[in-house]
């Protein structure tokens, strides 16, 4: 194989130093978002977990409209651009709130703005960088799982570095400083935004040398005009702010959104005139595989909500010269991600003829997703309540999980954007996210159903008692998921490769 085709190019770079530092302002406050729930604000887990669901399941629901606003209107680079701005914002109106803790009418007020301003940027952000890595090469180059899997060391880079460094600030057992780590979030985003800002022109083109992320050239130009682009995303975050509070605070409707939203898209998609059957197969691959997606990350995301428990109160972290913050093992996967993405890269390569397809990659993951939590679950098998156990159990179940994402979602963000048709790009990467939504909404479901104080809790008749039983309802939620995935591979890579 050439020195030509192996190199990658420079543009890929560019987004992989963009998204570190947005991801590094993500990962970093959802290490310490339900700490400082419940050490600062004093919310009980329950309601800590509510609130994680809600946020991080918009999180993935607004890039539906990022994604379609940047497709007709201002292209991915203005779009990127815009959105980081809207999230540095709300990182910045969070360390007031932090600030303000110990007043409950202003930290709630600026806690709801906060996440608004944070998830209505996102939206903008998200949905565009992804889909601009592949834009950067030809279809059906072999390279393409490749630059996924580096622009996911981009994204893990930043997930490292953020839980350490916010941690490292907010996370001192002192609730007041928890604003530093949201201080620290809004400085990333800032550096995020300067450096898509600085290269996108130079460096951002497809193979044959055009420009990418430009808006369309028959979009309406008073749309682009700056005063209009604040107004918009103004009402837009005023309206993000509201949906925040009346799911966590009212009623949670979230659920019955995101499957108006699925299907919606399924119905623009499928009704369109233009795409040939062969097209619309490809695309009913991408919805089957989103759904599966749902099983894998809502069990993953307890990352950010009751395996943060977990740490807090099960796990010994006193080293005898120094007690581990629980915010930092929420690096640990993207520590491992670093560490064994370039492998893995290698591995499907060194394959070649005998790579086994996406469906088969995917249906992997959740497999391994399942062994992780087998793991711990046999190292609190029997352990009273009070007890700690050994940091290695939760270390051992991050690496299987890190595993298990490598074979599920750099893939699945590969096979997006081979499968979709041009016309529905960006709208379709949306759909991937979607389903990372109403999983993320789940895991806050799944998260309080935490037990504590001896209390039972259930969920379609599957009784949690203990620990044990808790992380034994992933063991099985996965495993099912997995098996039935891996019958139907077969299928889904007919339809893929017609």
């Amino acid at each position: 194989m050439s020195t030509s085709t192996i190199k990658h190019p420079r543009g890929l770079y560019v987004l992989f130093a963009t998204e570190m530092w947005e991801r590094f302002n993500f990962y970093g406050m959802r290490a310490i978002l339900v700490l400082f729930l419940t050490k600062a604000l004093l919310f009980d887990k329950v309601f800590a977990s509510q609130v994680y669901g809600s946020y991080t399941s918009l999180i993935y629901l607004t890039p539906l409209l990022g994604g379609y606003i940047a497709d007709r209107y201002w292209g991915n680079n203005k779009s990127i651009i815009v959105g980081g701005l809207m999230m540095a914002i709300g990182e910045f109106v969070l360390f007031g709130c932090g600030h303000y803790y110990q007043n409950p009418e202003i930290s709630s007020i600026l806690f709801y703005v906060g996440l608004g301003c944070m998830i209505s940027g996102n939206g903008f952000f998200k949905p565009n960088i992804s889909s601009l890595v592949g834009q950067l090469y030809e279809k059906g180059d072999k390279r393409i799982d490749a630059a996924y899997t580096i622009f996911y060391m981009g994204i893990n880079t930043g997930g490292a570095l953020g839980p350490f460094v916010c941690g490292f600030f907010g996370d001192t057992g002192k609730s007041g400083d928890f604003k530093w780590a949201f201080f620290a979030g809004g400085v990333a985003m800032l550096l995020s935004v300067l450096t898509q800002w600085l290269f996108q022109k130079k460096y951002l083109k497809d193979p044959k040398g055009n420009q990418l992320g430009e808006a369309p050239a028959n979009a309406p130009k008073w749309f682009q005009k700056l005063p209009v682009m604040v107004l918009f995303l103004f009402v837009l975050s005023l309206i993000t702010i509201a949906l925040v509070y009346i799911d966590i605070k009212i009623v949670s409707y979230l659920f019955y959104l995101l499957l108006a939203c699925i299907t919606l898209i399924a119905v623009i998609v499928f009704s369109d005139k233009i795409l040939s059957k062969i097209e619309k197969q490809k695309v009913l691959v991408i919805f089957v595989v989103s759904f599966f997606v749902v099983f894998f990350w809502s069990a993953f995301e307890q990352a950010g909500a009751s395996l943060t428990f977990f740490a807090e109160e099960n796990t010994q972290r006193d080293l005898g010269w120094f007690v581990v913050p629980s915010s930092y093992f929420q690096s640990l996967n993207s520590l491992f991600v670093v560490t064994l993405a370039p492998l893995m890269a290698w591995l499907w390569i060194k394959l070649g003829k005998h790579e086994p397809s996406s469906p088969y990659k995917m249906a992997a993951g959740l497999f391994l997703l399942a062994l992780g939590y087998l793991w711990i679950a046999t190292g609190v098998n029997g352990v009273g309540t009070g007890v700690k156990v050994s940091m290695i159990w939760l270390i051992g179940m991050y690496m299987m999980h890190t595993f298990g994402e490598l074979c599920l979602s750099p893939i699945g963000l590969s096979l997006v954007n081979k499968l979709a048709p041009v016309k529905f790009a960006s709208l379709l990467m949306a759909v991937w996210f979607t389903a990372n939504a109403f999983a993320n909404k789940l895991a806050g479901v799944f998260s309080a159903l935490y037990p504590e104080n001896g209390k039972t809790t259930a969920f379609l008749g599957y009784q949690i008692a203990n620990l044990h039983d808790f992380f034994m309802f992933f063991v099985f939620m996965a495993g099912i998921a997995s098996v039935i995935l891996f019958f139907l591979a077969k299928k889904l890579k007919n339809l893929m490769e017609q």
